[in-house]
């Protein structure tokens, strides 16, 4: 006698099925109906959570109906695995095998899955994540994927350059750019993969990393995603997939990474106003690759409510991760770079009013003291610093003036930094301008030397310097009345700074945030 069983699944729909059947291949079910005397009253069994919903309930039928037969393929495998799970179907039953082992026979092919049938089953993975976060199965899978990516490279190699490749697909990308995407030979499956949400994006892009799949792919996959999955986000979305972004690119080799990418999610996290953890994250990795940043990467509005023009604090900070990465693998290539950085950064912030003597300073120092050959472009920000501070007491002016090394000025420098009246509250300057009081000689060659006329008292200002005599044809000497500004041709772009210090003014400074991205 048949015992109908009404089945309410998910609240969505209802089925009338025949709980004996069900009873014979689930074990869900005997257990429920063995706790039960009457077996010929109607029951009806409500599911909230049930995989798939009504069409995963509906294959389950099926497979019981027609005594454990059912048509397994790509689309539907891991719906009827997980329903299979849920309903405890692990024993064979009619001679055949359970619901389980056919799905587990089944996938054992997924080597030989084309693309689109193994998007197919990311896709059903995605609906099903709550269930599958923890299955062998599911990880087998992501195995299986992340290598038939790794495959797409080795039979088109990504590119010879990585660098070049990580800024070609990083966030800094035009609209050209993005629309051509699909026609590169191993990023195509960018787009393929665009309909990931975060949770499974997360655990394919980790399985990626355990993988040991190409880094420099991985960051512009990161970036990618970011760029497509803001487009018409909510805030608390957008804060959600940033978050996730700077984990994953933490697992990641910090050479390979986009620059231009970090300091985006760096803008990123200072608009959404992350915690000072995530933000560290973000820092740390943008410091560790400070030798490759622009002048324009660091030129970041001050945090709101702050009177001075850019983010001092940040850039110390950034610096200070330098230093101590550059411990681990000490190049003194990268250090000099950095410093030369820094002092184009310094030169930008000099005319700041609203900057404090301190902070600047601060970022003077903030190298060791080998990281600069040469202190000229450091004098001419102090020069420009002080012309626009001209109320400092005496002691800030020591402060500042104190850590300017006079052995690594020019001589023409020597001569200007003699005659200017902004540092005369330096009492060593004085000294060192009269220890320095021989003009400075470029040999072009070896064993040819310069004599100077001295002056006859050691206080002699450097006004005093007698033209050297020359002995050579192919000696330079420098003369008391060299232009300090053509010394270096690093100059030329501070003088504009320096012609309109009375122009400067403090207005907000907008993020520049790359063609795309909208917070």
């Amino acid at each position: 006698m048949c015992c109908v069983l009404e089945i309410d699944v998910n609240g969505r729909e209802t089925f009338l099925v025949d709980k004996k059947i069900l009873a014979s291949f689930s074990g869900r079910f005997s257990k429920m109906f063995r706790k039960l005397r009457d077996t010929t009253s109607s029951f009806k069994v409500i599911f909230h959570d049930f995989p798939g919903g009504a069409e995963g309930f509906e294959l389950i039928a099926k497979f019981c109906y027609n005594r454990s037969k059912i048509n397994i393929t790509p689309s539907n495998i891991f719906l009827l695995y997980s329903a299979a799970i849920y309903m405890e179907m692990d024993k064979d039953t009619c001679g055949a095998s359970s619901l389980i082992q056919q799905t587990k026979q089944y996938f054992k092919g997924i080597h030989q899955f084309a693309w689109p049938e193994l998007l197919e089953c990311l896709k059903q993975c995605q609906e099903l994540l709550y269930i599958f976060n923890c299955s062998d199965m599911f990880q087998d899978f992501l195995d299986c994927l992340v290598g038939r990516l790794a495959l797409f490279s080795v039979l088109s190699p990504y590119s010879s350059s990585a660098a070049s490749s990580c800024m070609q697909f990083s966030g800094d990308i035009s609209r050209e750019s993005t629309s051509n995407y699909s026609s590169q030979s191993t990023t195509w499956w960018f787009e393929d993969l665009e309909f990931l949400k975060i949770g499974l994006f997360e655990k394919l892009v980790e399985t990626m990393v355990s993988k040991k799949m190409d880094n420099c792919v991985i960051s512009s996959f990161l970036f990618y995603y970011q760029k497509r999955k803001f487009n018409g986000s909510l805030l608390v979305e957008k804060r959600r997939i940033t978050k996730t972004i700077i984990n994953l690119l933490c697992l990641l080799d910090r050479s390979l990474i986009s620059l231009r990418g970090l300091f985006d999610n760096l803008r990123f996290s200072l608009a959404l106003k992350f915690k000072r953890c995530c933000k560290k994250k973000i820092e740390n990795l943008i410091g560790s690759l400070l030798d490759q940043a622009k002048l324009d990467d660091l030129l970041l509005p001050s945090p709101p409510g702050k009177s001075y023009a850019y983010d001092v604090n940040l850039i110390l900070r950034l610096q200070k991760q330098f230093v101590i990465e550059s411990k681990k693998q000490f190049l003194i290539c990268r250090l000099k770079k950095v410093a030369a950085l820094m002092d184009f950064y310094i030169a930008e912030v000099a005319p700041d009013p609203y900057l404090k003597p301190s902070k600047f300073v601060a970022l003077a120092t903030a190298l060791p003291k080998f990281a600069r050959d040469s202190h000229d472009m450091i004098y001419e920000a102090m020069d420009i610093y002080l012309k626009v501070h001209n109320k400092l007491s005496m002691e800030e002016k020591i402060k500042i003036c104190c850590f300017l090394d006079h052995d690594k000025l020019s001589a023409g420098l020597l001569i200007h930094l003699a005659k200017n009246i902004d540092f005369s509250a330096c009492a060593n300057v004085t000294a060192a301008v009269s220890q320095h009081s021989k003009l400075k000689v470029l040999p072009r060659k070896k064993g040819h030397l310069g004599t100077f006329q001295e002056s006859k008292s050691c206080h002699s200002s450097a006004e005093e310097i007698t033209e050297a005599h020359i002995e050579d044809e192919d000696q330079i000497v420098y003369k008391n009345k060299l232009n300090y500004r053509k010394i270096d041709s690093r100059f030329r772009t501070c003088m504009p700074i320096a012609a309109n210090i009375n122009k400067f003014s403090i207005c907000p400074t907008k993020s520049r945030l790359l063609p795309g991205f909208h917070l």
